[in-house]
């Protein structure tokens, strides 16, 4: 069961998460697929984002035939999305993917306060000095058990310190990609790996 979270701006029409529903689904895992348009501010972000993750669980308790223990479920995130997905893997002690995360995202956000437009519809919306707070909330100062972790970080990313990405998640697995960007422009090469890491234990 993967429960994927997009970045800041973004949604799930966004390269990575497309392709991601794509491969699911190729391999009759639809339903076990989440990807929901987060809302702008962290609080509601984090309880939409816990809300789906205890939905596929109990869903999977319910149907039976399956681990149903937080093993079985995978969150995957990308930028804001990963900083997300450390604090919830942490609070439901399931894995987690992390795809050039914001691992201090309460600095990196505190830059991008004021009006903004969404990538892929253009639709205006405020991201709040407040949001910066309920960041700050919810972070995480260094992982408890690095081996849950897949880290997938660019070198050539533009937007965030993949140093910084690497260093915070020491000991977990890492693919650290020479090059490539923020969005990861070559995914597909690597999806095969993060679905490795996100299906063991469960379906294949």
């Amino acid at each position: 069961m993967i429960l994927y979270l997009h970045g800041f701006r973004s949604s799930p029409a966004s390269f990575k998460a497309r392709l991601m529903a794509q491969a699911m689904a190729e391999r009759g895992l639809a339903d076990d697929w989440r990807c929901p348009q987060l809302p702008a501010s962290p609080r509601e972000a984090i309880a939409l984002a816990m809300s789906l993750a205890h939905e596929l669980l109990d869903r999977a308790r319910s149907s039976g035939g399956q681990d149903t223990s937080p093993r079985a479920l995978t969150i995957i995130g990308s930028s804001l999305g990963g900083y997300y997905a450390g604090w919830l893997a942490e609070r439901l002690d399931c894995r987690a993917v992390l795809l050039n995360p914001a691992v201090h995202a309460p600095r990196d956000l505190a830059t991008q306060v004021g009006a903004q437009t969404m990538y892929h519809s253009g639709e205006p919306f405020e991201f709040q000095a407040a949001y910066v707070k309920e960041l700050a909330a919810i972070e995480v100062k260094r992982p408890t058990r690095p081996e849950r972790y897949f880290l997938v970080a660019a070198t050539g990313d533009e937007v965030l310190d993949w140093q910084e990405m690497r260093d915070f998640y020491a000991g977990s697995r890492q693919r650290i990609i020479p090059g490539s960007d923020h969005g990861i422009a070559d995914f597909a090469k690597y999806l095969p790996e993060v679905l490795e890491f996100a299906l063991r234990d469960g379906h294949s």
